[in-house]
């Protein structure tokens, strides 16, 4: 151990076997533990030379009544709703909401984290930038026990509770769609291979293929960084490929959209030439020409059980032990998939 380390609840907790609420309970000699189980972890603790986090505490009792909200970008349509519903929940628990967004860049994600935490805020909501590759930001956070949960895009190795969608569940279904409606070649167009979402979806693609017998093709798995730019240059490696795919499930609305503004420029036909699919039924989706096929995200429910979890964690409601929390999405499917062979 470090000289001058701090040792944390959550060091005891894992050390014993049990959860962080019940090493808190026993340091505070709860009558609600076994008088045994009391001994074992205050002996531990004095054996690992435990002290209090005072300034913690203080935290935890002297509250700000504020959460920090941080999202990859306020404009989304998607994290705007979850921030609605982050704000209204939190609202009618008493707390005011601090919404930062760090523009899909690690550092601005960490910048923000450490803006945040110096307004004191009880508790943070964070969603990781598509640049966030590396965590030891989180980690700093959960080992100073700083409450904080991650929704939507997440990373399962940081111990902490989160909130995300049946992303596999998602894309196996609009793949599955478009193997119904005659694709026989599908391409998925993912965004960075180290975002959660990217890797869920693909794993709903390839499992949908294997379901109907599909040998899975490496040309047929595109990577865009998500940019404007970068989705219209995946959408021109498709067009130009000598053998192109009858069908493709893009990860997001946003690649599937600048991919269909490109095609549609250089005079590829959707549905006719190509079948296209995205992803978070983004309200743009439903008005270009054709409409685009996607799977809808309820983003405002997200944004409600996100808050609502945290709070009861602050509360003492919902035990400080991580869940997982995972919402279904619905296949909207809409002229852009519906070809005719």
């Amino acid at each position: 151990m470090k000289k001058g380390h701090q040792v944390t609840m959550k060091e005891i907790a894992k050390k014993l076997g049990v959860s962080v609420s019940t090493i808190s309970r026993a340091l505070k000699d709860s009558p609600e533990l076994h008088p045994d189980t009391k001994k074992r972890i205050v002996e531990m603790a004095k054996e690992m030379n435990y002290q209090p986090n005072l300034l913690a505490q203080s935290l935890r009792i002297s509250r700000t009544n504020t959460l920090g909200v941080i999202v990859p970008e306020i404009t989304s349509h998607f994290f705007a709703s979850c921030i609605s519903g982050i704000q209204d929940y939190a609202n009618k628990r008493g707390y005011n909401v601090m919404i930062c967004q760090s523009n899909e860049t690690l550092e601005l994600e960490k910048a923000n984290i450490r803006t945040l935490v110096a307004s004191q805020v009880d508790g943070l909501l964070i969603s990781l930038s598509r640049e966030t590759n590396q965590y030891e930001h989180l980690l700093d956070l959960y080992n100073r026990e700083i409450p904080f949960l991650l929704f939507d895009r997440v990373n399962e190795d940081i111990p902490v509770s989160r909130v995300t969608f049946n992303d596999e569940g998602g894309a196996y279904q609009v793949t599955k769609h478009l193997i119904e409606t005659g694709c026989k070649r599908v391409m998925y167009v993912s965004g960075p291979e180290d975002l959660y979402i990217s890797k869920k979806r693909k794993e709903g693609y390839l499992n949908a293929l294997k379901e109907f017998g599909i040998a899975p093709e490496t040309e047929l798995v595109k990577i865009s960084d998500l940019t404007t730019q970068g989705n219209i240059q995946v959408g021109k490696e498709i067009a130009e490929m000598k053998t192109r795919p009858d069908g493709v499930f893009c990860m997001i609305d946003p690649v599937a959209l600048d991919i269909l503004s490109y095609w549609k420029s250089i005079g590829i036909k959707v549905p006719e030439d190509m079948a296209l699919a995205g992803f978070t039924n983004n309200p743009t989706s439903a008005v270009v020409e054709p409409p685009l096929t996607t799977v809808a995200q309820p983003g405002y429910e997200m944004g409600k059980l996100a808050v609502t979890h945290l709070l009861d964690q602050l509360d003492g409601i919902a035990s400080d032990d991580p869940i997982s929390i995972v919402l279904e999405t619905t296949l909207i499917p809409r002229q852009s998939s519906k070809v005719f062979k």
